[in-house]
């Protein structure tokens, strides 16, 4: 049975175009796409940021994992015909015949400073540190425009309400690439603030676990510290192993 290749393993194997210099006699499949306005020729099956680097761009910041989790490659763009602007990871999206790729402007996008400690647990925390979602007027750009595909209109709805567990549930799995952001007319920062409702109700109303106050009393009396230094001094193929061996919790 074919082994299951790794999303890192399937990154890699698809790069090979741009870091081996593969010659262009081996590639049979072109397509051309433009970058600040200029036409450039690049396999197909490249994403976005592998194509942009076999064109020759060379990448000193926004490539962060390379594998759609780190939220650094937010990138738009338009395909040939269409005049709808598209949202996407650099890094997760491949390319299409005619892609244009264009520059984002830059879009502040202020993060508040606050104590958790000393912010009292209600909706008007939300709207001290970011009074900008009065001005939502709900016409889903946001979510249109997020790679998640969270339903991030919904969020700040709940949000305007005060339902902070909603908006934790919610948002919980953004990664902060800041297109719902770039993309509101209404200039809100979709993700700082559910970040601060998130942060707000982990504080006030999720209770610590019991299982993790156990787990740590067994750390504190040294119980891991052999496994521990065991990882320390494994080789990489010895961590494969571990970590294909580890205990699973059951579903």
């Amino acid at each position: 049975m074919k082994e299951k290749m790794s999303i890192m393993d399937r990154i890699a194997e698809s790069n090979k175009s741009v870091t081996t210099g593969i010659d262009e006699k081996d590639i049979k499949y072109w397509v051309t796409i433009y970058i600040m306005g200029k036409a450039y020729k690049v396999p197909a099956g490249l994403t976005i940021m592998q194509s942009m680097e076999f064109a020759g761009y060379r990448f000193v910041r926004s490539a962060g994992c390379r594998a759609g989790f780190c939220g650094a490659c937010a990138t738009v763009y338009r395909k040939a015909g269409d005049y709808k602007l598209q949202t996407a990871m650099a890094c997760q999206t491949r390319v299409e015949e005619g892609m244009y790729l264009v520059q984002i402007p830059f879009a502040p996008a202020e993060k508040a400073t606050y104590d958790i400690n000393k912010e009292k647990y209600n909706i008007g925390v939300l709207f001290k540190h970011y009074p900008e979602l009065a001005r939502c007027v709900a016409c889903n750009t946001c979510t249109k425009s997020c790679p998640q595909e969270l339903e991030v209109m919904d969020y700040i709805q709940d949000a305007i309400k005060g339902d902070f567990k909603a908006v934790a549930e919610e948002s919980f799995d953004c990664i902060q690439c800041g297109l719902c952001a770039i993309r509101c007319p209404a200039e809100l920062v979709q993700y700082h603030i559910a970040q601060l409702a998130r942060r707000m109700y982990g504080h006030y109303e999720c209770h610590e676990p019991e299982h993790l106050k156990i787990r740590l009393k067994e750390i504190e009396k040294g119980k891991y510290k052999e496994d521990w230094n065991k990882l320390i001094k494994a080789t990489i193929k010895e961590l494969e192993k571990f970590y294909a061996d580890r205990e699973r919790e059951p579903d």
